[in-house]
């Protein structure tokens, strides 16, 4: 049995719903817990995902020579 991937937009959609449902307050303690677990998880799984996505931008960017330049990303750019 192989298990379907999710994608990275589902985690965060998720993660959003797991965040909405806590902050309303009117889930049960153990389901409250269980929403937690989940969403720490997921936050993992998203962090990880970022960072490759942000190594890999690191990698195409090139400098003189082909040498890679990381440039910082700044406030206010899409």
């Amino acid at each position: 049995m192989s298990a379907k991937k999710v994608s990275f937009e589902q985690q965060l959609g998720r993660l959003e719903e797991i965040v909405a449902a806590l902050e309303k307050g009117d889930v049960q303690l153990a389901d409250s817990l269980a929403l937690f677990e989940e969403g720490t998880k997921l936050l993992a799984a998203c962090s990880k995902q970022l960072d490759q996505a942000e190594q890999q931008v690191v990698k195409l960017m090139k400098g003189p020579g082909g040498a890679p330049v990381e440039l910082p990303f700044e406030d206010g750019e899409a």
